[in-house]
């Protein structure tokens, strides 16, 4: 049996007891986050953490299996988003460096713009962040109006359906499967606890997209990709005119949607370390079919005094 250790600082606290703590990253979601549950009291004494923590302060989680202190790997590192007492634990709600995209920007509207020269914009008033975009999309006009950073970053990635995520101060920006890690092994015979995955086929499985933009004049402009006789949708993108932006829109939404392989999640333990943008790559003694090499959407790693685990949410098949 593995012993447990946790080192988990908030600010200048250390926390010595710990109901649970889930780390979910994902280059769907904007922010990793953090959600760190106390006991709401010890010894028959409330804790009232609430004097000795605050929002926006520094988070350092680290937790794994038999290692001193120093040696734990860093799971999460951010800020306390919010902090809950009412359902007798304490639950502390914790942000990535996206925290600090939650500053109000200054009012504007930016017109001719690519996606990339609009986060330029934007990274210029947060100051202390780096850009790594190759993802090519245009607008005709973006206004931004009482929004905060974050709020520019979720209407970017709504509408384009772009990879977003933080890598320390490095924001990515990036086509869907174009950005990838190392590649991780998991074994149905060996390193998969549980597993909830489905099988698609694309042949079953046929899409047709309509991405419907309007220019500078209110005029509809319409491109339409996929497979004959598919099931049809439909993408609005008001202010974007510009042909090959909405035809490369309609692409990324049906990489999402068409393709042969797993769709789903598995679980297994802390080892081995595994994150959004890696390859896991699936064996399967038994099934032949079942190997292949899936794209890393998501990790949701939890911890707690009963053991540790990682939930692996996988796209699309690429190898």
């Amino acid at each position: 049996m593995f012993a447990m250790d946790f080192d988990i600082t908030i600010g200048s606290f250390r926390l010595t007891m710990l109901e649970s703590v889930v780390v979910t990253c994902s280059v769907e979601n904007l922010a990793d986050t953090a959600t760190i549950t106390l006991p709401g009291a010890a010894y028959n004494r409330a804790l009232e953490v609430e004097s000795k923590i605050k929002e926006g302060d520094a988070v350092h989680i680290r937790f794994g299996y038999d290692a001193h202190l120093q040696e734990l790997p860093v799971e999460f590192e951010g800020y306390v988003e919010s902090i809950a007492t009412d359902d007798g634990s304490v639950k502390i709600r914790c942000e990535d460096e996206i925290y600090k995209f939650r500053r109000d920007l200054k009012n504007t509207v930016l017109t001719s713009v690519s996606v990339k020269e609009l986060l330029e914009h934007v990274l210029r008033e947060l100051d202390g962040f780096t850009l790594s975009c190759d993802y090519e999309f245009n607008y005709d006009k973006f206004t931004i109006y009482e929004a905060t950073g974050f709020d520019v970053l979720k209407k970017v990635q709504e509408e384009t359906r772009a990879n977003i995520y933080l890598r320390s101060s490095t924001l990515h920006v990036h086509p869907q499967y174009a950005e990838t890690g190392r590649t991780v092994i998991y074994d149905f015979g060996m390193n998969i606890e549980k597993s909830d995955l489905k099988y698609k086929d694309a042949r079953k499985r046929k899409f047709i997209a309509t991405v419907e933009g309007t220019d500078s004049m209110g005029k509809a402009v319409k491109v339409t990709k996929g497979t004959p006789g598919g099931d049809k949708f439909t993408i609005k993108l008001p202010g974007v005119s510009d042909k090959a932006t909405l035809e490369r829109r309609a692409e990324e939404e049906l990489k999402i949607r068409a393709y042969s392989g797993y769709e789903g999640n598995f679980t297994g333990w802390l080892v081995p370390r595994i994150e959004p943008t890696d390859i896991v790559e699936l064996r399967d003694a038994d099934y032949e079919y079942k190997k292949g090499k899936y794209y890393v959407v998501a990790v949701e790693t939890a911890f707690s005094s009963t053991g540790g685990s990682r939930k692996i949410t996988i796209g699309k098949k690429i190898g």
